[in-house]
């Protein structure tokens, strides 16, 4: 097998209808700083935002989408800093009078936060739980239960499951099966 130069994924963009709507909205919620915004042709706004200092954008909102088309995308999902992070989003989509429709799941191997924008868009805040299950795994959330609670929860439903294991196990496995050894 020839071996690939390496990648990541870095940014990823969306088409909108209401560019000025989704682009505050998206700022509010995230904390997103605008690098750049201008016109990719005449007629439709492009915005540039990021999170991260050393990269000039990892999100891309683009208008151009046409009024009532469905959104094709999966889901833009987000890592927070441990359960307490998603927690703390939860909180925010919560207040956000813009975001009607919002469930929290356990997948297992994550705790997430799935909502859906005033277009459409699924987003996902998540963290990793310490457990590996073989996907798809889910089952709902309260995130007003304590972090003990929530623990507690998952790790009962996880060791219910024949497939789990730790998550750094997992990650080894995958480590040495994308090295190709």
């Amino acid at each position: 097998m020839t071996t690939k130069p390496s990648v990541a994924l870095h940014h990823m963009g969306i088409w909108v209808t209401d560019f000025d709507m989704m682009v505050a909205l998206y700022r509010r919620i995230f904390g997103f700083h605008m690098s750049d915004q201008g016109n990719y042709d005449p007629d439709r706004r492009v915005a540039f935002l990021t999170l991260d200092p050393a990269s000039h954008h990892t999100f891309v909102i683009g208008e151009g989408r046409a009024k009532g088309s469905i959104s094709t995308i999966n889901q833009i999902s987000f890592r927070a800093d441990g359960l307490a992070g998603v927690r703390s989003y939860w909180e925010v989509i919560e207040a956000e009078e813009m975001i009607t429709r919002f469930e929290t799941r356990t997948h297992g191997n994550a705790w997430s936060l799935y909502f859906w924008d005033p277009e459409g868009n699924r987003v996902e805040v998540f963290a990793d739980t310490p457990w590996h299950v073989a996907q798809p795994f889910s089952n709902p959330v309260d995130f007003a239960m304590t972090d003990d609670e929530i623990m507690a929860m998952t790790e009962e439903l996880v060791n219910a499951d024949a497939t789990h294991r730790p998550f750094d196990d997992w990650r080894a496995d995958t480590a040495k099966a994308l090295s190709g050894k």
